[in-house]
């Protein structure tokens, strides 16, 4: 059997999407659905009430944050294989299926995760390298923009990395993953510490830590609409993100210096984007609305970085 795991919180669009997305490919193999509903107030716990029985629903009093929220998920799920996918996903016909042969064909990976499409018709990063001092210098300093292609500046988000090819990886992004039970029994699941962000580094680390692999699929795809929660408090999810790769840093790095370089590196990029956003909406009139979030966002980050509270935070 392969469960599948849905954490919502007012996606109500794309909820519908995604379950019949799932409804429509569950042949040849048992499939269980388990929605859990972090408070939503848009009707889409209604929605799977009404419209897919099948599946069956949590509702929470409260948003517990992603992280929770799966873990609720899984352990109500009985499968021998578990998938967690974002509400906001629409998996492609055969995805399942041929994840599930992967795994069934390789003991030796415990999670797997597919090619994400975009709405745009390109293929989105699904996989990321753990942080480090440098990696996170060269996204501070749009290195891994600028050389690309290059392995020694490909960094944190593996500019470099062919997304062609089935690979091994250091994080799989939570938009969507498949796992084995019996590397969720040793590996444990995911830290409730994060909220939203960060986890999957965390749990992806624990992954390697523990013997398991952790491998990129694209044979199998799934098109990620992306945004469906944190495009209603975009500042808020963006200071959330810090907040949460602070949280990791510290948690895997215990040393001061190496906590220091870090969150000076995060504020760095910060100051880097603030300026150069800056100087875009000064010199380009048909971007400025785009050039003014991102003023915004940053300036949110860094005053959040610095210990400078305010009320929006």
């Amino acid at each position: 059997m392969l469960s599948v795991v849905i954490v919502t919180w007012n996606a109500k669009k794309y909820v519908r999407e995604c379950l019949q997305s799932l409804v429509d490919q569950a042949e040849g193999f048992a499939l269980e659905i388990i929605v859990v509903d972090n408070a939503s107030s848009d009707g889409t716990p209604e929605l799977v009430l009404q419209e897919f029985p099948q599946a069956r629903l949590v509702r929470n009093s409260q948003n517990l944050g992603f992280a929770k929220g799966n873990n609720i998920g899984m352990n109500l799920s009985h499968g021998e294989y578990i998938a967690l996918i974002n509400s906001d996903v629409n998996v492609r016909p055969g995805c399942l299926r041929k994840m599930l042969d992967f795994l069934q064909q390789n003991p030796s990976v415990g999670m797997l995760g597919p090619r994400m499409l975009t709405p745009n018709g390109g293929v989105g990063r699904s996989y990321m390298r753990f942080p480090s001092i440098w990696n996170w210098l060269c996204r501070a300093m749009a290195l891994d923009s600028l050389c690309g292609g290059s392995r020694w500046f490909g960094g944190f988000l593996m500019t470099d990395f062919d997304n062609s090819k089935t690979a091994d990886v250091d994080v799989l992004n939570g938009w969507f993953w498949m796992i084995r039970r019996s590397a969720l029994l040793q590996v444990g699941p995911l830290d409730e510490g994060f909220f939203m962000y960060g986890e999957d580094i965390e749990w992806c680390q624990r992954f390697h830590q523990s013997g398991w692999r952790v491998v990129y699929f694209p044979e199998a795809e799934a098109l990620h609409y992306g945004g469906a929660s944190s495009s209603a408090a975009p500042v808020r999810f963006s200071i959330e993100m810090q907040r949460a790769n602070l949280r990791y840093y510290a948690k895997t790095h215990p040393g001061r210096m190496q906590q220091f370089a870090f969150w000076f590196l995060t504020s760095l990029h910060h100051c880097i984007r603030l300026a150069g956003y800056s100087l875009l909406f000064l010199l380009d009139r048909s971007r400025r609305s785009e050039a003014a979030f991102k003023m915004e966002r940053s300036k949110s980050c860094l005053q959040w970085l610095m210990g400078i509270r305010t009320t929006s935070h």
